[in-house]
């Protein structure tokens, strides 16, 4: 089974990214990063734990984690059994089958367009290491870097790099991450020292 295809297990975690059709933009404003995180919110983060995430103008990354079994057999309609971690990987994608959509629809009503605006499936990657995963985290705060956005994480607005500087709320699990990390003056140096110019073990 190709890596792309792979199910959202309960328990797994996941690098998950996709990008919009053609040459189009998911975000055209930034009421739209806000209005798509609004939607994550309520459509996702019941359903997965996230620890990083970049939203670009044509494409997004994710990094997250498939609630326990349990936790996701209580929030399924009561029409709709989970009764194997298929089943709940399953109701997993149907969330972001439903997020997606809920964006689109009203992404679509805004600028008077119609059709697909998402690559028609959601990429994953298994993400089964501590140091890919410090990769992928660091992967994604740069990815507006090396897109030529900003000179540094912190100047990009729409990442979760800025969300680990700061003690507001966030919807990132903010302490699991620096935890993995080695703790907040760890992660903080570990990307300041970070070069993605010379970053080749991401494989997309």
């Amino acid at each position: 089974m190709q890596n792309d295809f792979i199910p959202l297990l309960p328990g797994q975690v996941y690098h998950l990214y996709n990008h919009a059709v053609g040459s189009e933009n998911l975000f055209r404003e930034d009421a739209n990063y806000l209005y798509f995180l609004d939607l994550y919110q309520k459509h996702i983060v019941p359903v997965c734990r996230t620890y990083s995430y970049a939203l670009m103008p044509n494409h997004f990354h994710l990094l997250a984690q498939v609630r326990p079994m349990e936790l996701l057999s209580s929030l399924a309609p009561s029409r709709k059994r989970l009764d194997t971690p298929d089943d709940a990987a399953a109701f997993v994608m149907q969330q972001f089958s439903n997020f997606f959509n809920a964006y689109a629809k009203a992404y679509n009503k805004r600028y008077n367009r119609r059709g697909a605006l998402f690559v028609d499936y959601l990429r994953r990657k298994l993400v089964d290491n501590a140091h890919y995963f410090q990769q992928v985290v660091l992967y994604h705060h740069f990815n507006p870097v090396r897109h030529d956005f900003c000179e540094t994480p912190l100047d990009y607005r729409f990442s979760s790099y800025p969300a680990y500087l700061s003690d507001q709320p966030t919807l990132i699990e903010r302490q699991v991450v620096i935890a993995r990390f080695g703790g907040r003056e760890a992660f903080i140096a570990r990307h300041q020292g970070y070069d993605w110019r010379t970053d080749d073990d991401l494989d997309f």
